[in-house]
C-alpha cells in the first residue's frame, strides 16, 4: 500500500530529529520523519535494539542510561556538536525518556536554543501520567473510567484492605519508572488478581521488593484484546486538540515483559471519545501529543479511559498508517510555525478522518487467529480484502540491508512461538489475562 501520510503545509526548514529510545516506537518515529521529510533520525539508546540497527534511516548514538537526565544531558551536547546546522527536534519513545528530556530541559540545563523539546513541564507530566492523579482527574471531569482503589505502599500493607468491586481485579503500578527498578518472583507489568488473599500477598511482595509508590487496583472490565481501544491526540500551545487518531486494538503482546503493548490495530473514528479527551487535555493544560489507553465495556456499552501516555506511543505508526503522519504536527507548529489558523472565538476543526487500515507488527495469520468477536472479525476481513495493511518494520525500497530483513523474519517467527506459549484466550473473547497499563 502506498504511503498516505499527511503532507505538511509547506516544506520545513532543515532540522534534525532526535529520538531517545531504541525500540520499535523509536524506529516508527524515524520512519515517519523519513516518509515526510526524507531525513535520517538520531536514535539515542543504551543498547541499539535490532529495530534500529542496520537501518538506512537512523543514526545510533549510545547513552549509558537514557532514563537518567545527568547521563542524557552530555550525550545531547555531543549530538548538537555533530549536527551544527538547524533546529534539533527532541522526542522520547517511552514515558521514562520523556521525563528525562523534561528534566534535562528544565532542571539540568543541557539544552541550548537550537533544541526543541515539545513537552509539558514536570508538574503537568506527573498530574497527567501518574495513575492515581489521572484517576482523580477523570472523576473530577466526569470522564468514563474504571472503578479504582489506590493503595499507598509508602505505608505498611493494611491486612484489612478490601476493594469496593468484585474480584478478579487488576493491579498495576502508579509509577512505572520506579516499578522498572524492582524485581520479585512473578512480576508482571499488569497483574490480574483473583481474590482478596492474592491481592494482599501481591502487595506484600511488591513492598518487600522495595517499591514505595502507589498501586492502582481497578475493576476488571470483561473482554480480551479485541475490546481495547487507543486514541492519540495532538494539542496546540492553547491545549486545543487539533488532530486525533482513533484505533481498535485487535491483538496485544502477551509475553511478560511486553504485555499490553498493541500488536495489531484497525484505525477508525470516535468523536465522542475525542471530546472526552479534549476535556482532559484542557484541564491539564496539555500540549503536544497525548496517547490514551481505553477499553470498551460490554456490560454497559461505554468506553473507559485507563491512562494517558505523554508521547507518541510505541505503536505510533498506526497513526501514519491511517493517513496522517503524526510528526508533521510537531514540525508545523514548532519549526515551520505554520499550524492552520483558528478564527477568533472559534474552536479549531479537529482532523480525525481516517480510513480503516490494519497496523500490525505480527504476522497477519496471528491477527486472524485471535480475532474472534464477529464485529471485529468482519472489520478485519474488510481491511484484508482491501489490502490495507501496514507494518512499520517493512519499509521496502529504503531498507535494503539483508541483515535487517533477517531480523524481521526471525521476529515474525518468534511472535508465533510467544503467542502460542503465553496467550490462550477464551474462545468467545470474553475473558483476558491482561488489561491496560502498557508501556505504549
Amino acid at each position: 500500500m502506498a504511503s498516505t501520510s499527511r503532507t505538511p503545509a509547506r516544506p520545513a526548514p532543515a532540522f534534525t530529529p532526535v529520538v531517545v529510545g531504541g525500540d520499535i516506537g523509536a524506529y516508527s518515529l524515524a520512519r515517519a520523519f523519513h516518509e515526510a521529510y526524507g531525513v535520517r533520525t538520531v536514535v539515542i539508546s543504551r543498547l541499539a535494539g535490532w529495530h534500529v540497527t542496520h537501518s538506512a534511516i537512523t543514526e545510533n548514538v549510545s547513552c549509558p542510561d537514557p532514563f537518567d537526565p545527568q547521563e542524557l544531558a552530555p550525550v545531547l551536547v555531543q549530538v548538537a556538536r555533530a549536527h551544527p546546522e538547524g533546529p534539533l527536534l527532541l522526542l522520547g519513545s517511552a514515558d521514562a525518556t520523556v521525563k528525562a528530556i523534561i528534566q534535562v530541559r528544565d532542571e539540568v540545563g543541557g539544552l541550548d536554543e537550537r533544541w526543541i523539546a515539545p513537552y509539558v513541564d514536570l508538574a503537568t507530566f506527573r498530574r497527567g501520567t501518574e495513575k492515581q492523579n489521572f484517576t482523580e482527574l477523570c472523576l473530577e471531569l466526569g470522564v468514563d473510567h474504571p472503578l479504582t482503589r489506590v493503595v499507598d505502599l509508602s505505608q505498611e500493607v493494611d491486612d484489612d484492605l478490601d476493594v469496593p468491586f468484585a474480584y478478579p481485579v487488576i493491579a498495576k503500578p502508579a509509577e512505572v519508572s520506579d516499578w522498572k527498578r524492582i524485581s520479585f518472583e512473578g512480576k508482571q507489568k499488569v497483574h490480574t488478581v483473583e481474590s482478596r488473599a492474592d491481592l494482599l500477598a501481591l502487595l506484600h511482595r511488591i513492598r518487600d521488593a522495595g517499591y514505595r509508590d502507589s498501586i492502582i487496583v481497578q475493576d476488571r472490565i470483561p473482554g480480551d484484546d479485541q475490546n481495547m481501544r487507543i486514541l492519540t491526540c495532538y494539542c496546540d500551545e492553547q491545549s486545543r486538540v487539533r488532530f486525533a487518531s482513533w484505533g481498535r486494538t485487535l491483538l496485544e503482546e502477551h509475553s511478560p515483559g511486553a504485555i499490553g503493548n498493541p500488536a495489531a490495530i484497525i484505525t477508525g473514528v470516535d468523536e465522542e471519545m475525542v471530546a472526552q479527551a479534549q476535556r482532559i487535555c484542557t484541564a491539564l493544560g496539555w500540549t503536544g501529543y497525548a496517547n490514551f489507553d481505553l477499553k470498551h465495556d460490554p456490560r454497559d456499552g461505554r468506553t473507559r479511559f485507563f491512562e494517558l501516555n505523554p508521547r507518541l506511543g510505541r505503536s505510533n505508526y498506526y497513526v501514519t498508517a491511517g493517513g496522517h503522519n503524526p510528526v508533521t504536527w510537531y514540525v508545523d507548529e514548532h519549526i515551520a510555525h505554520d499550524l492552520p489558523a483558528v478564527p477568533a472565538g472559534q474552536s479549531p476543526r479537529i482532523v480525525q478522518d481516517q480510513p480503516e487500515v490494519l497496523y500490525t507488527v505480527v504476522p497477519v495469520a496471528l491477527v486472524k487467529h485471535y480475532t474472534m468477536l464477529p464485529e471485529a472479525r468482519a472489520q478485519l476481513e474488510r481491511v484484508l480484502r482491501a489490502r490495507r495493511v501496514r507494518n512499520p518494520l517493512v519499509y521496502r525500497g529504503v531498507e535494503r540491508d539483508p541483515r535487517r530483513w533477517a531480523y524481521i523474519a526471525a521476529a515474525m517467527a518468534n511472535y508465533v512461538r510467544k503467542f502460542r506459549r503465553h496467550y490462550h484466550p477464551d474462545p468467545v473473547g470474553a475473558q483476558a489475562p491482561t488489561e491496560g497499563g502498557s508501556a505504549r
